[in-house]
């Protein structure tokens, strides 16, 4: 997609690609290592703020796609991609950029496994959870690099 030509992380999938692969290490290997001789962090209130957060994004998110796209033109059938700089497609495109920036710079998707590990319930740090929260932003990077419309 043209339209992403100096935008950070997108030129190349290695950037994402070594953040998801940090992110595994520190989750399944370093952070439990390091919280092993430690205190469990007390996190409650920030994990509240998190939450709230988190779905309060979500939100804004689901309604900016439905703006953008499905509530205003586009089909549940494969459309076309949109590579237009008319104002919907760039709505659309500008959307899924800040999710694909909220998934690998923020890692905001991802906090609560890290929440998890410095409060050593490590049980609760899951393959299902740690394959999905590690192939999204990847599969995410795709999507916006070539059919961000």
């Amino acid at each position: 997609d043209p339209r992403l030509e100096g935008w950070p992380l997108m030129s190349s999938p290695f950037p994402t690609t070594i953040i998801i692969g940090t992110y595994i290490y520190f989750v399944t290997s370093l952070g439990p290592k390091l919280m092993e001789n430690k205190k469990p962090f007390e996190l409650r209130q920030i994990m509240a703020l998190y939450n709230f957060s988190v779905v309060t994004l979500s939100l804004y998110m689901t309604y900016e796609f439905l703006m953008s796209g499905w509530a205003t033109g586009y089909s549940f059938r494969c459309d076309i991609v949109d590579y237009s700089r008319s104002p919907t497609a760039l709505r659309f495109f500008v959307r899924m950029l800040g999710l694909i920036i909220s998934c690998n710079i923020l890692f905001i998707k991802n906090m609560f496994q890290i929440f998890f590990v410095l409060r050593k319930k490590n049980n609760q740090v899951t393959f299902l959870h740690v394959f999905h929260h590690s192939i999204m932003p990847w599969t995410w990077w795709f999507g916006v690099k070539f059919a961000a419309g």
